[in-house]
């Protein structure tokens, strides 16, 4: 398996380890996962997320091979200004979901999901100009702060003024890359380090006393209470964007040109035959990811892609794909055979707490 830049430092704080992506990573540490996840919430975790793939894309045709290559517009997005976008393929489903932050109009940095960054880079350069150059940062470390005191925690141990930078803008200081984003819906950044130093800086942030250590136990539960879909897992490359209810990503202009435009436009004319949902347990019992849902007439309407523990709500709760049609909100979803009560909810369950 490979190895982070921090992997010794997950080890000698005892992490319980797994492969994911083909690392060896932190799944949760002494704490558990529950008080992590219940920590993020309250103070501010810190992950490895190093695993991730961090690229440049650069060339005088940049922005115009980025709005290629995703429905997103980036002609009037802030230099330092980040998006979270789609990889789109030719038959409107996602090859990838990704975060693209616009370092100027000839340069973008872009973070990858661990799982498809191969496949992303291979994608990308086979629908690359040559006046356009992408490179893979194979020597930085990614570490994610996130948590209500995660401003604090910056400004405490590396005196940061970051109070001025806004959600989803970079910032960069000497050599690391500051981004106000993240995946768990609280206010938190993601610094890009060269890999050198990252054990120093996980250590240095690791001494404030409102920073624990999180797995990536914690990261998916805290992902799951936003209803950010898991690629893979919620979304996936026979996925479009209109059923998994990410329209806005495309903007208020239309950009017919990129990749898959003529499927999408064609899939949103014609109206949706499925759409993503989330749901919460009203029974006892944990929906994972296969379950069935179903009306509360028992009919099949549609299938579980990601469910589990709300340790903020204590209910479960899961998101799936459900056929178009009238049944209400109150569904059935079926776990080893039994028929749980639960009721579709808007998403994200949780109050998200970024900074605006």
């Amino acid at each position: 398996m490979k190895k982070t830049p921090l992997t010794d430092s997950h080890i000698s704080l005892s992490a319980t380890m797994a492969e994911f992506a083909g690392y060896e990573m932190p799944l949760y540490y002494e704490l558990g996962v529950k008080a992590e996840h219940l920590w993020t919430r309250a103070h501010a975790g810190v992950f490895d997320v190093s695993h991730m793939g961090q690229v440049l894309i650069e060339g005088g045709h940049a922005r115009a091979f980025i709005e290629k290559i995703t429905p997103s517009s980036f002609e009037k997005t802030p230099v330092n200004g980040a998006k979270y976008t789609v990889l789109t393929n030719e038959a409107g489903g996602m090859v990838d979901d990704l975060i693209i932050t616009k370092r100027s109009e000839t340069q973008f940095f872009v973070v990858l999901n661990a799982g498809c960054k191969e496949k992303d880079l291979a994608w990308m350069r086979a629908h690359c100009p040559e006046s356009v150059e992408i490179t893979l940062l194979e020597d930085r470390a990614l570490l994610a702060l996130q948590g209500p005191k995660a401003e604090r925690v910056l400004t405490e141990t590396l005196s940061l003024d970051l109070l001025a930078l806004r959600y989803m803008q970079m910032v960069q200081i000497d050599e690391l890359f500051i981004s106000r984003l993240g995946y768990t819906g609280e206010d938190g950044f993601e610094i890009s380090v060269p890999s050198t130093y990252a054990p120093a800086l996980w250590d240095r942030l690791l001494e404030h006393k409102h920073v624990n250590p999180i797995g990536l136990a914690a990261r998916d539960s805290l992902r799951l209470e936003m209803g950010y879909p898991l690629y893979g897992h919620d979304i996936d490359d026979t996925t479009s964007p209109i059923e998994a209810g990410l329209t806005w990503i495309m903007g208020k202009k239309e950009n017919r040109d990129f990749i898959g435009a003529q499927s999408i436009f064609n899939h949103l004319e014609s109206g949706l035959q499925r759409r993503r949902i989330g749901f919460q347990l009203i029974g006892k019992g944990v929906a994972r990811e296969g379950a069935e849902i179903r009306t509360v007439k028992d009919e099949v309407i549609g299938t579980v892609t990601s469910g589990g523990y709300s340790p903020s709500l204590e209910q479960s709760i899961g998101m799936g794909y459900v056929d178009e049609g009238e049944y209400g909100t109150d569904i059935f979803i079926t776990v080893r055979g039994r028929n749980i009560e639960a009721v579709i909810k808007d998403m994200p369950f949780v109050t998200p707490k970024t900074k605006r």
